[in-house]
């Protein structure tokens, strides 16, 4: 049988299939210990011998071994022997050793079976191997015991740290917690065999954090040790733990770790202002929600335990001026409510409030958590721009109001103290029809043009107000011109009619029904009248029944209608509205006799057409389209003459004005010229229109307009009215030259350089005079200089 060195006790022992069988025999079996042989107990040898001839026996006997890690000598660590009862010690068998790490970290001597360990063992690394062993026979080769399998188990020592595999840690508690409050628990592994003495048993303790922290020897579960820790004088610790095996003891291996533990913030700080006072300044014009200002109230805490909500809790300005909180700073930003002026009022006194909105009921103790502060606020003046009184205008006017009418008084006042003076216009972009005027000094707002309701009801014109002192102080107004309806326009057909009548159509049938539109509006609503005109009262063959809503049939009245002796009618109707001052218009019906059936379906409404009995050649065709074509061009002809000859003079933009020579043959004769306009006809236009004086070398195109102005300006002595309505009809004739004003003056380029460039009182006499000043004129007068300006031989200009 096998046995094997370095037996450990009889609970080891164990074979194929028979293990059972050895526990019986454990006290007979000769057991091998480090080498040396035990003998039997006398008697028993006998017994034995008896027991193994009465019952087979198990060839492999074979054990565990155990060998310590960590050797570290130079020669191979032996590890056991194996022994087969069938070695006789002659070297007949052959042991061979197979498994996990043969050859390579344990050899077999074949001859006596030693095992050895040719390589440095760590536990750590692997704690046992498999492994086979057989004996053969050297010279045939036959095995002489069955493979079996046993085990080499490596024995720990001490040989590693604890490690903290997660360390370093990271761990936050709140400020102010109390005494032993759990912070984090550290853990650290010994690779060690925890089995197997007390080489694993770890114990934990605090290097470095006391007396701030403390931690348990056993679970390594970090506690606070201090109470009243304040965040805003210390906010992060740095703990070291250390952890040592063998239960703590002397000569244990110990490793450590590194805890960085941050103090959370709590809500133990009270806000407060670092200013009890604030001086601030905004300008009269600054709009509604801007910025006036901003104050901070400090708070040693973070997060949301430092958010803050200002307001505003007393003062004289609390519905002028609003407090909001900047949630990104904390910052309380004043803003303006309401509009401002220096004029009214040029201070303000604000009480603001700055509060925490989270609160920790067990720190309202160290409160009140907030604070106050004064902030006082000066109004700046500023050039404002003239105001409106009101701010809207709405105007009714009726449509036929005369030109130059007032229709509304524009006002407005500059609201600094100055009080400047006020000049008003109207922004041509909001009236392009130009159908309004407004007086420059006094605001009076007047027609410019005839109001047509029907093309334009409402008219949007915007009234600018500017300071005489300061152009860029300008206001407006919306005004709303609203245009009512006046009884202007004749009702008419709302269509063009045509009426058909059979020829066996019989007396009183109805042949059409008509109706009128107006575009006229009138408040109590429209109403038509119709009848025949006055030609037509006594019509023989038709007649008219007014339908009172609107519409009228049109009847016959007789029978016997034929074609071939009239097959058309005209019908003239006469159409009246209801307005103040009626207004009336006459429409004609065109009724043509057709032909029917006996059902009165029309079937032809056509004459009979009469044949040419000769058609034209096609000579005579040539001929008549060449007439026409010589008509067509007499007809251009005639037309550009007159054109022509109405033409107004207008200098064409690319002609060169410098190389034209104009000679004008009419000079004024200054003030005593009395025949180019009369300027009292703008004084008094009543005598204007009694007495023209007209031009004698020239007949103006444009009437005097002096009769179209209404009476009540003539008597008002109105001049604006005058000219508005001289502006109109002008405006109207596109054709008509300005003759209205034509001045001849002896002086001219008052204010220029070059003075006056009339010929009179130049010089006269034929010595040469020189041009060289004109190069000094700029460039406006280059080409004169050109012209008369000397040149040196080289041809430059001197």
């Amino acid at each position: 049988m096998w046995t094997s060195g370095r037996m450990s006790n009889a609970k080891n022992l164990f074979g194929l299939g028979v293990s059972l069988y050895f526990w019986g025999l454990m006290d007979l079996t000769t057991t091998v210990l480090s080498g040396s042989a035990r003998p039997l107990p006398e008697g028993q040898e006998d017994n034995l011998s008896d027991k193994l001839h009465q019952r087979m026996k198990r060839s492999w006997v074979w054990n565990q071994f155990f060998v310590l890690e960590e050797y570290t000598g130079t020669d191979p660590l032996y590890v056991g022997k194996l022994h087969s009862d069938m070695d006789r010690g002659d070297g007949s068998i052959k042991y061979i050793l197979s498994g996990e790490g043969a050859g390579i970290v344990f050899t077999i001597d074949d001859t006596t079976g030693d095992i050895h360990a040719i390589q440095r063992l760590d536990r750590e690394e692997r704690s046992q191997y498999t492994l086979r062993a057989q004996a053969l026979d050297r010279r045939t080769g036959r095995p002489m015991e069955p493979e079996s399998e046993f085990i080499i188990k490596i024995q720990d020592i001490n040989d590693n740290e604890p490690k903290f595999l997660d360390g370093p840690y990271v761990a936050s508690v709140p400020e102010m917690s109390p005494v032993g409050t759990s912070v984090i628990q550290v853990t650290a592994t010994d690779a060690d065999d925890p089995t197997y003495g007390n080489s694993a048993r770890v114990v934990y303790s605090i290097l470095q954090g006391q007396p701030y922290f403390s931690v348990d020897s056993r679970t390594g579960l970090i506690r606070t040790a201090l109470m009243n820790m304040d965040r805003e004088a210390k906010e992060y610790y740095e703990v070291i733990i250390q952890a040592k095996d063998m239960g703590g003891q002397l000569g244990g291996l110990a490793g450590t770790t590194t805890v960085n533990i941050t103090l959370s913030d709590v809500n133990d700080n009270p806000p407060r202002f670092p200013q009890k006072h604030y001086q601030m300044s905004v300008l009269e014009s600054a709009p509604i929600s801007s910025t006036v200002g901003r104050v901070v109230a400090k708070d040693l805490d973070e997060g949301i335990n430092a958010e803050m909500k200002y307001s505003l809790v007393d003062g004289d300005g609390l519905d002028v001026f609003d407090i909001n909180t900047d949630p990104n700073y904390q910052v309380g930003i004043i803003t303006v409510r309401k509009p401002l002026s220096f004029e009214s009022k040029k201070s303000y006194t604000l009480k603001v409030e700055g509060a925490n909105p989270h609160l920790e009921m067990r720190f309202l103790n160290l409160g009140p958590f907030r604070d106050t502060t004064t902030v006082h606020i000066s109004v700046e003046d500023v050039d404002e721009p003239p105001v409106f009184e009101p701010s809207i205008y709405f105007v009714e006017v009726p449509e036929d109001v005369e030109i130059g009418t007032t229709i509304q008084i524009i006002s407005a006042k500059d609201p600094d103290v100055t009080n400047n003076s006020i000049r008003y216009s109207i922004d041509r972009s909001s009236d392009p029809g130009r159908f309004f005027y407004v007086d420059i000094t006094s605001g009076a707002l007047m027609t410019a043009r005839p109001l047509d309701r029907e093309d334009i009801s409402w008219h949007n014109i915007t009234v600018l107000a500017m300071e005489l002192n300061n152009p860029s102080q300008v206001g407006s107004v919306s005004v709303t011109v609203k245009v009512l309806d006046v009884n202007d326009n004749a009702p008419e057909f709302a269509r063009f009619y045509e009426a058909f009548v059979c020829e066996n159509a019989k007396a009183g049938q109805l042949i059409q029904t008509v109706s009128a539109i107006d575009r006229d509006d009138p408040q109590e609503g429209q109403h038509f009248y119709y009848s025949l005109a006055p030609e037509a009262a006594n019509n023989p063959n038709f007649t008219l029944r007014d339908n009172q809503d609107n519409t009228a049939w049109i009847l016959t009245r007789r029978s016997g209608f034929r074609q071939h002796e009239q097959n058309t009618f005209y019908l003239p109707i006469l159409i009246s509205d209801n307005g103040r001052p009626v207004l009336s218009s006459t429409g004609t019906l065109t009724v043509h006799v057709c032909s029917c059936d006996e059902e009165g379906m029309v079937m032809s409404c056509n004459a009979e057409a009469y044949v040419l009995p000769v058609s034209l050649s096609r000579g005579a065709l040539i001929a008549i389209l060449a007439c026409i074509f010589v008509l067509l061009v007499l007809v251009l002809l005639i037309l550009s003459m007159r054109r022509q000859r109405k033409q107004p003079y207008i200098i064409d933009e690319e002609e060169n004005i410098h190389e034209n020579i104009v000679r004008y043959d009419d000079e004024g004769g200054g003030e005593e010229d009395t025949e180019a306009f009369d300027i009292a006809a703008m004084w008094n236009p009543r005598e204007a229109q009694l007495v023209v004086k007209n031009r004698q070398d020239m007949l103006p195109e444009i009437e005097s307009l002096s009769r179209y102005v209404p009476q009540a300006c003539i008597m008002d002595n109105n001049v604006h009215n005058y000219v508005l309505a001289k502006l109109y009809e002008a405006d109207m004739d596109l054709w008509a030259p300005p003759f209205d004003s034509l001045q001849t003056y002896m002086f001219e380029g008052n204010g220029s350089v070059a003075e006056s460039l009339s010929s009179l009182q130049s010089v006269t006499t034929d010595s040469d005079q020189s041009y060289d000043y004109l190069t000094d004129w700029g460039p406006r007068f280059k080409k004169l200089a050109e012209m008369y300006g000397a040149t040196d031989s080289s041809g430059a200009l001197w």
